[in-house]
């Protein structure tokens, strides 16, 4: 039986009432289970974390002595117990080391996606469907108008001009995706990173990412050559509005985040539309409950075939 007080949501996250942890909790708890390492998924300060050994890099890289009281590492499809509770890590195909949360009570799976993709991207481990009971979906772009082009059709409009390009970038996940499609699409194009990308960077290599050529930024290589592509966190970016002699562009999948830039470049880590139905029907849910977004949108679209309910 489908237990509705299985997850709960609250100020601090969702909560496994009875496994007694949190899923990515947005203040430090006593035992937290961790999807992936992006800030708003992972904070520091926690007591306990279960995550993989990626998402402990990076956590800790970030947080330093804060990352965690302690780490308990876990392996894919490495089942563990937590009270009551089997848990195992799934690829999410999100970001190096990102997992979906497959936990298991009195019979019934439930499924926690985390933040998730399925498009290819040789810089994590592809998202891998299980069977759940269960489906806790993230809905970041579940809306029927949303569909992510292919990155590779994406990446090559940086080839349409041999002027320099600022290219705005998250520095964890979306950097490092960006240099490899770089490298394999625009062979032509010089990549320069900004300093705090290059940890981020050294940690996928450590753990068997490869990537073509980069190098960390130097102003006199920008200012001496052509067809440069600098990647710079958001905040370099908003903040470098006036730059001057480079093309401003910056990748999501966010419409509202593309209407000032000077080429558009839609590249999403996160599952759209079809990519969310996609799932459902892989994955084969008695229900869907939704949260990292509005649900609303599957409410419509499955009616009473299909129990949604949202968790925000």
């Amino acid at each position: 039986m489908i237990l509705t007080d299985f997850l709960v949501q609250s100020a601090v996250g969702l909560y496994c009432v009875y496994g007694d942890f949190y899923l990515d909790p947005k203040i430090p708890v006593k035992v937290a289970v961790i999807s992936h390492a992006h800030g708003d998924h992972a904070i520091g300060g926690n007591a306990q974390v279960y995550c993989t050994k990626a998402t402990a890099l990076f956590m800790k890289h970030r947080y330093r002595d804060n990352a965690a009281g302690q780490f308990f590492l876990k392996d894919f499809q490495e089942s563990f117990t937590i009270k009551e509770v089997k848990v195992t890590f799934i690829p999410a195909g999100h970001i190096l080391g990102s997992a979906q949360v497959l936990m298991t009570y009195k019979g019934v799976n439930y499924l926690y996606t985390g933040d998730y993709k399925l498009q290819a991207d040789p810089t994590c481990k592809p998202f891998e469907f299980v069977k759940a009971d269960v489906l806790i979906t993230e809905t970041t772009f579940a809306d029927p108008n949303t569909q992510h082009p292919l990155p590779a059709e994406e990446i090559v409009k940086l080839m349409t001009t041999t002027s320099n390009i600022m290219l705005g970038a998250y520095v964890l996940g979306k950097s490092q995706r960006l240099i490899h499609l770089i490298s394999q699409y625009c062979p032509e194009k010089r990549v320069l990173v900004h300093h705090s990308v290059l940890p981020f960077l050294r940690i996928y290599e450590q753990e068997g990412v490869t990537f073509g050529k980069y190098e960390l930024f130097d102003k006199r290589i920008l200012n001496a050559n052509v067809n440069i592509v600098y990647i710079v966190p958001p905040m370099v970016y908003n903040s470098n509005i006036k730059t001057m002699n480079v093309l401003k562009v910056f990748a999501s999948g966010w419409k509202d985040l593309q209407r000032t830039n000077q080429i558009q470049l839609y590249v999403s880590d996160h599952a759209d539309w079809k990519d969310i139905l996609l799932t459902i029907v892989n994955v084969k849910p008695a229900q869907v409950w939704t949260t990292h977004g509005s649900g609303e949108a599957l409410k419509t679209h499955f009616g009473d075939s299909l129990i949604v309910k949202s968790l925000n």
